[in-house]
């Protein structure tokens, strides 16, 4: 594709924002009616309170400083540039970089009902996993099941000398290859 033709026709593009502004680039991109595709999960992890650690849910970008916008590059390149949050467009050289859309469709496909981004497969009965972190960190298991409140799963531990069910967050699950 020529670098004129891109420039004069609507395209994704790699939006580089200043460190932690990506929601604030965001904002001010849709309020210029630029479209915008910013990727976030919501994991869950451990917040350190007063004396105890607490699971929430945290929410980051799929891609920690960088969105992604689309607009014809000839008519609001110096806008993207100069909203507030952003520092550049990403480009190779002089010339912009656009996205293939099949690509944007591709990230848009794996988010789920609640609008994040679903990057891990589901656990099937059966699979082979590891425990991430914790106190029984590195041994491994059988997926047996999620519980009713979906936080927790159920892993078969087999060692040496017992076989146990135990109930564990399910972010400190990793399927084994």
């Amino acid at each position: 594709m020529k670098p004129e033709a891109v420039q004069n026709q609507a395209h994704w593009y790699v939006v580089h924002t200043k460190p932690k502004q990506e929601d604030h680039a965001d904002r001010n991109l849709r309020a210029w009616q630029i479209e915008t595709f910013y990727p976030r999960l919501k994991e869950s992890g451990y917040l350190e309170n007063i004396a105890k650690l607490t699971l929430t849910d945290i929410v980051k970008p799929l891609f920690p400083g960088y969105l992604f916008a689309r607009f014809i590059a000839n008519q609001i390149l110096s806008k993207v540039c100069f909203t507030r949050g952003v520092h550049r467009v990403v480009s190779f050289g002089e010339h912009l970089t656009p996205v293939e859309d099949e690509v944007i469709e591709l990230i848009q496909s794996r988010i789920g009902p609640d609008g994040y981004v679903k990057i891990w497969d589901e656990l099937r009965p059966g699979d082979r996993v590891v425990i991430k972190n914790g106190l029984l960190k590195n041994l491994t298991g059988i997926f047996d099941g999620r519980t009713k409140g979906q936080r927790r799963v159920s892993i078969l531990l087999a060692t040496v000398s017992f076989q146990s069910n135990v109930l564990i967050e399910k972010e400190l699950v990793r399927k084994l290859g």
